[in-house]
């Protein structure tokens, strides 16, 4: 008899578990949809209009170099790999004492072409920019390479304008190092350590 006393017992607690396991949760019949993520498309981005005007003395006379930077929404589309951007174009305008024109031309990338390496064909123009007058010869700087802002990839390059208003352009060589060079070893060496 106290068998079945403990089988019951047992049986009991057994069915009272499985009650307990069974019966307390309820099932929710609350839908939760999230909302839906509208992707805009980015805005084509124009790298920033620049223009600038500056009097030189060259060869023996007095010059005003205009240069004047702007995005052209004819030319083909700049891509960084994420933001889409207005390709450039710059125009280099000398201008006599007199206000007589000695030269005008608008620049684009294409101009540039032949200068610079494949990576760099997909870039866009970022500028040119009066550098300096030296002999028969006035120079600019120009560059070609990635449009956005925090880049640094670019190809420097050198127009040269002559006084018979020839242009050529060329890779520029030489870097500008003049702040490193007073760098010595030690200064690099404790900057590395830290």
């Amino acid at each position: 008899m106290q068998m079945k006393k403990h089988l019951l017992a047992l049986v009991t607690m057994s069915v009272a578990i499985c009650l307990a396991s069974c019966g307390g949760k309820k099932e929710k019949t609350d839908i939760i949809a999230r909302k839906p993520i509208v992707v805009r498309a980015k805005e084509t981005r124009a790298m920033g209009d620049h223009r600038e005007s500056r009097k030189v003395q060259w060869i023996g006379a007095s010059y005003t170099v205009d240069t004047e930077f702007k995005a052209d929404k004819s030319l083909p589309l700049i891509s960084d790999g994420e933001q889409k951007y207005y390709d450039n174009r710059a125009t280099v305008k000398i201008l006599r004492k007199d206000g007589t024109v000695f030269f005008n031309r608008t620049f684009s990338k294409a101009d540039f072409i032949n200068q610079i390496d494949a990576s760099y064909k997909g870039g866009a123009l970022l500028g040119v920019v009066y550098d300096k007058c030296d002999g028969d010869n006035m120079y600019f700087a120009a560059s070609v390479g990635s449009p956005d802002k925090s880049s640094d990839e670019y190809v420097p390059l050198v127009v040269k304008i002559s006084r018979f208003g020839d242009v050529s352009i060329k890779k520029d060589a030489t870097l500008d190092t003049q702040s490193e060079m007073g760098t010595s070893n030690t200064t690099i060496e404790e900057e590395e350590g830290v």
